[in-house]
């Protein structure tokens, strides 16, 4: 799969699209994969602070309960609510199933992340 290169990663397998000082939050298609089946994902609600590194949800798979890690410390000003009756959407479209989306508190958090080149070779090793 060819990885969106308007998007920035995490270590951890989330992707982050930034428009002006919002950010829309979700998992790669790697992390999908590994994950299998997506029955069931618990965000925070609309309001929550998440800060970056610290987790602010999970996922839960027919294989596993995996932790959502924050890329960006914010407020989160949405929650994807299609997710709760569909959250095999992960699985068809990872990188359009947004989780979260958060008004970021400190923009400069997203200079951490790895760009699709770097995240590619992450997880090709």
């Amino acid at each position: 799969m060819a990885y969106p290169t308007d998007l920035k990663y995490t270590k951890e397998h989330e992707w982050i699209r930034v428009e002006g000082d919002t950010g829309t939050i979700g998992i790669t298609d790697f992390a999908q994969q590994q994950l299998g089946d997506v029955v069931y994902v618990e965000l925070p609600a609309v309001g929550a602070s998440i800060t970056v590194g610290q987790v602010f949800g999970t996922i839960e798979s027919v294989k596993a309960v995996s932790e959502l890690f924050a890329p960006v410390t914010g407020e989160v000003v949405a929650t994807n609510g299609d997710l709760k009756d569909r959250p095999d959407q992960v699985n068809s479209k990872p990188h359009e199933s947004w989780m979260v989306k958060v008004k970021l508190a400190n923009p400069g958090d997203v200079a951490s992340l790895m760009d699709t080149a770097a995240y590619e070779a992450l997880i090709a090793k």
